[in-house]
């Protein structure tokens, strides 16, 4: 079978939601269920928390970064972190469990270092949607995160399911923004219950078409994307390259507001995203 056979193959299977996830993948997203049901409290948020140890010391962790602890009071209790955080939040740390946890049973080191180039990508976008969506776009930043979080996991899924599919990582990455991206993206999206906003918000990402000044959560990721240091292992084109090379030499730049510009924005919301990125990468 040849790559874009493969690609078909997996985006068809993803169409009718036959997906092959791990099994600790099964136990998040019941979790990720429990955490989205309205009557879900802080208390019950806290106590489903704590019935996974590496969640809960991953919730700590984000609940003290900068980018939530605008106080500078560190906690250390779950419960304290659950009620820092919200819900909402809440399910944003989760859906990085499972968007990592797609990736647990790959062993082919060629493939495990391409997952986790995926996840430092994922990583700053979702550190950098969070932090644009509060101080640019102003659109809700726990969505911006959540968004970030989600918006290359059908490339996780790819990367899981690759040792099936000889030669699929193989060719050019326009074989894969052109043939899997999308066709797996969306399914993969869909299988998660994915709310729609944050699904067209990641398809205006595959589009590319991005406002200027931005303004919409497509155009968060947008931004995000184009900003993070790190490239997806699966779509780095020639494009992706300049527009990197543009990011590094400041050429990335627009006003926002009266009295500020977004390279002035991002230069003051470092520390903010540096700490938040740590706490996703490790």
């Amino acid at each position: 079978m040849n790559r874009l056979d493969a690609f078909k193959s997996i985006a068809a299977q993803a169409a009718r939601g036959e997906l092959t996830f791990p099994a600790n993948v099964d136990a998040s997203l019941k979790l990720q269920q429990a955490l989205a049901d309205p009557d879900c409290h802080i208390e019950a948020a806290a106590k489903l928390v704590q019935a996974d140890p590496l969640l809960a010391a991953r919730t700590v962790a984000i609940a003290n970064s900068a980018a939530f602890n605008r106080s500078g009071n560190d906690i250390t209790s779950v419960r304290n972190a659950v009620q820092r955080l919200g819900v909402r939040t809440l399910q944003s740390v989760v859906a990085s469990l499972i968007v990592r946890q797609l990736g647990s049973t790959i062993t082919d080191p060629v493939v495990q270092a391409k997952a986790n180039q995926l996840w430092e990508h994922t990583a700053h976008v979702a550190a950098l949607s969070q932090v644009l969506a509060r101080r640019v776009t102003r659109v809700d930043p726990d969505t911006a995160l959540f968004a970030g979080i989600m918006h290359e996991v059908g490339g996780f899924y790819l990367l899981s399911r690759a040792a099936e599919f000889p030669g699929i990582l193989d060719g050019e990455p326009q074989d894969w923004i052109e043939h899997g991206e999308q066709a797996i993206g969306h399914g993969v999206l869909t299988k998660l219950k994915v709310p729609d906003a944050v699904m067209s918000a990641i398809g205006a990402l595959w589009e590319g078409l991005r406002a200027i000044p931005p303004e919409s959560l497509g155009d968060t990721l947008l931004l995000a994307n184009d900003l993070a240091p790190v490239a997806s292992p699966l779509n780095e084109s020639p494009a992706a390259i300049a527009v990197r090379a543009a990011r590094t030499t400041g050429s990335i730049d627009c006003v926002i507001g009266a009295n500020a510009t977004l390279s002035s924005i991002m230069e003051e919301s470092d520390e903010e995203v540096q700490s938040l990125l740590q706490v996703l990468v490790h």
